[in-house]
Parts: structure tokens; C-alpha cells; sequence
């Protein structure tokens, strides 16, 4: 009898924990990757140290968890599939913060919205799924609010800077494809190596660190991003909420995977990320047309209605 209300509980919990932190992280990335510092005015243009910081803490607070509330347990899942996935994780991260300095933060969450789309595709290529028609249905949908939220009209004939698809969207493209192939690598683990989500967690966001540390001391960022951290110190406050918010976000959205399955999980983070479109038009003052507003709706009742129709039935064997 106790248990109904305490699920509801738990899961009105998980919802609105997912919604702060989530809501919280995007006006923190946006803050970070948008603002003006210093008299001159310097722009925040280090993406890829940013993340660093963002998986080693990921990767911290994952190690936390397991130690403080996981039994031990045999680790079956090989090094290399956890280096591949990260590659993949880590490439979508990048792109997708990279983004931001060419996009708003509006049209970075509605086109990381479409998930489906590179999950569909690759799931038909990679894994020779078949779907059902509401899927494909779904997706449309999907694609019709993107076109429509992206397009931007030609004023007279100056079309030179007035471009449909810029870099800021090819970064948004290429985010998507690697949150495919990470989706992909993900269920490979799962199914074959009955791997948890902690564990995950913990080994995709040290693989990363990895990465991406050789890779900020090789090019030199690194330095620069502290530097830039010393004249601005302001920003470390930002940071460290940024990747807390993060590794807190990740850790409820996995409870609510555990407890209440993927599918309201589906939901709760497609509604969180239409009210952040929304925090972020009031707080930042984005402009969004009539068209574009139109696109999202398009956007979220596909993924609505992807959640609740759009799932392969299964398979009796």
C-alpha cells in the first residue's frame, strides 16, 4: 500500500531534481560561453578545457557513488569499448559546446532534441533494426520543427552573412551523430556485458579526462584556459557549478532509468528542455520568431509522441 505513494514521491523528486539541475546547467553553459569578460571584453573560447573539467568531476562524483553505495562487483566490459564510447561522448560534447559560440542556446537544445534521428538511422545501418510506421511518423515531425526553427529568411539581397546552415549547425550535426554512435555503444555494453550505470559513468568520463587532457597539453589550451582563469576568476565559480550541475543531472536522469524505466525518463528530460528554451529567452533575452516557435512545437510533440507511440514492439523468441 505504501509503495504507490512512495514511487509517486520518488518520482516527483527524480522529475524536479532533473528539471533544477538540467535548467541550472544550461543557463551556467550559456553564461560561460556567451558573457563578455574584463574591460576588453575577452570571449570564453575554451571548449575543450571546459569539458575536461566536466568529466573529471562526472568522473569523481561517479567513483563516489559506486564506493559509497554500490557493492563491489566484477567489471566484465573491456577498456577499449569504454575508449571507443568515450571518443563518441566525448566529440558530442565538444561539438555541442563549441556551438554556443555560433548559435544560441535555444537552437543548441532543440537540435540536440533530435536524438532520434542519428539513433533511427544508425539503428537501421549498424544494428538492422526495423521500426514501426509511428516511428518514422515521429521523426518527420522531428525534422519538419528543425527546418523550421533553423531556417532564417533572406532580407533583400545581401545573403552573404544571412546563411540557412552555418558552422554553428554543422557543430550541432556532428554532436548528433556521436550521440548516436555513444547510444549505440552504450546498448552494446548493456546487452553483452550487463555493464551499470555508474560504472559507465565512471570509465567513460576517465577515458575522456584522458583524452581530452593529452589533448589540451598538446595544443596548448590548457595554459591558455588557466590564464584566462586567473585574469577572469569570477568564471571558476561558474565552472564548478557547471560540472557539478552535470554530474548531478547525469546521476538522477540514471535513477530514474532504474526505477521507472527509459520511457519517463524520455519525458522528463523533453520537458525540462522546453522550459530551459524558455528560461533562456527570458533570462538572456534570445529573440525567437513566430516561425521558430511554431518548429518547437513541431520538435516537442514529435518527441512526445515518439515516447509514447514510437517504440519497437518486441520480439517473442
Amino acid at each position: 500500500m505504501d509503495t504507490v505513494p512512495s514511487d509517486r514521491l520518488r518520482l516527483i523528486f527524480c522529475f524536479l531534481a532533473v528539471f533544477v539541475c538540467y535548467f541550472y546547467y544550461g543557463i551556467l553553459q550559456e553564461s560561460i560561453t556567451r558573457s563578455k569578460y574584463g574591460d576588453q571584453e575577452e570571449s570564453f573560447v575554451y571548449a575543450k578545457s571546459l569539458v575536461f573539467v566536466q568529466c573529471v568531476i562526472n568522473a569523481i562524483f561517479a567513483k563516489l557513488i559506486i564506493q559509497l553505495f554500490e557493492k563491489p562487483s566484477i567489471e566484465r566490459t573491456p577498456h577499449w569499448l569504454y575508449a571507443v564510447c568515450s571518443m563518441s561522448y566525448l566529440g558530442a560534447m565538444v561539438s555541442s559546446n563549441s556551438a554556443l559560440q555560433y548559435v544560441n542556446y535555444p537552437t543548441q537544445v532543440l537540435g540536440k532534441s533530435c536524438k532520434p534521428i542519428p539513433v533511427m538511422v544508425l539503428g537501421v545501418i549498424i544494428g538492422r533494426k526495423r521500426y514501426p510506421l509511428a516511428k518514422y511518423l515521429c521523426v518527420l515531425l522531428i525534422v519538419l520543427g528543425v527546418a523550421l526553427f533553423m531556417y532564417k529568411p533572406k532580407k533583400g539581397t545581401d545573403s552573404a552573412n544571412d546563411h540557412i546552415f552555418g558552422f554553428g549547425e554543422i557543430l550541432l550535426l556532428a554532436s548528433l551523430t556521436l550521440d548516436g554512435l555513444t547510444g549505440v555503444a552504450q546498448e552494446h555494453m548493456r546487452a553483452n556485458f550487463q555493464t551499470g550505470s555508474n560504472q559507465m559513468m565512471l570509465n567513460i568520463n576517465v577515458w575522456s579526462s584522458l583524452f581530452l587532457g593529452i589533448g589540451v597539453l598538446f595544443t596548448g589550451e590548457i595554459w591558455e584556459f588557466l590564464n584566462f582563469t586567473e585574469r577572469h576568476p569570477s568564471i571558476l565559480y561558474k565552472i564548478l557549478l557547471f560540472s557539478l550541475t552535470s554530474a548531478l543531472g547525469q546521476s538522477f536522469i540514471f535513477m530514474t532509468v532504474v526505477y521507472f524505466g527509459p520511457l519517463t525518463c524520455s519525458i522528463i528530460t523533453t520537458t525540462r528542455k522546453f522550459f530551459t528554451i524558455l528560461g533562456s529567452v527570458l533570462i538572456f533575452g534570445n529573440p525567437i520568431t513566430s516561425l521558430q516557435w511554431a518548429g518547437t512545437v513541431f520538435v516537442f510533440l514529435g518527441l512526445g509522441l515518439d515516447a509514447k507511440y514510437g517504440k519497437t514492439p518486441k520480439k517473442n523468441q
